[in-house]
């Protein structure tokens, strides 16, 4: 996954983030497969800003703390990394400090997988959604639900300018132990 972070990891805490987006070529963005919704906004800063890949526009909440961004697929997906882009340095008290991560099949029966503190991060921050199990390298779910919990100084609305949820690439040729990335590989793959 992002070995190379700077971030530190220690007992659910995290530090610092980076300032480049690193992905493993294994794993692909499963976002645009979902239906994104947010518990409030302020004007001109809603869902959308969140995917729009730029780093200047934010989410700004709009109202009573937890604030949640909820991720729905039509069908069951295996998701293993959530990367959220939030800026210390810009927006101060806006900025989460206690996010919880929640799976489920809809509203009614989430259950949170992973709760983690940020210290003042600037950049891309890597959740890990992968269990202490070793087995258990992703979450097989219809949704996901972000909650920022709490923010830095003490702030009430919160600002996260951009989030990416990944999931494992699929192989293209069922039973095939080799993952071939061409049209012209994959032809000749199999002996006659």
């Amino acid at each position: 996954m992002a070995a190379e972070s700077s971030e530190g990891e220690e007992e659910g805490k995290l530090t610092g983030g980076n300032q480049i987006l690193m992905i493993d070529d294994d794993l692909r963005e499963m976002g645009k497969k979902a239906a994104w919704s947010v518990s409030s906004c302020k004007p001109g800063n809603g869902v959308i800003s969140l995917r729009d890949d730029n780093l200047e526009t934010y989410w700004q909440s709009d109202g009573a703390q937890p604030h949640l961004v909820n991720i729905q697929f039509q069908k069951k997906v295996r998701l293993q990394l959530i990367v959220l882009y939030v800026d210390f340095k810009h927006d101060e008290s806006y900025t989460p400090s206690k996010i919880s991560i929640r799976a489920g099949d809809g509203f009614h029966n989430l259950k949170e997988i992973k709760t983690v503190e940020l210290v003042k991060p600037t950049g891309w921050v890597y959740l890990s959604l992968s269990g202490a199990d070793p087995r258990e390298t992703f979450v097989n779910t219809f949704m996901l639900q972000i909650a920022v919990l709490s923010n830095h100084l003490n702030g009430r609305d919160t600002h996260v300018r951009q989030i990416k949820v990944y999931g494992p690439r699929p192989n293209p040729i069922p039973h095939q132990p080799f993952q071939f990335t061409s049209r012209e590989f994959i032809t000749y793959s199999s002996i006659r």
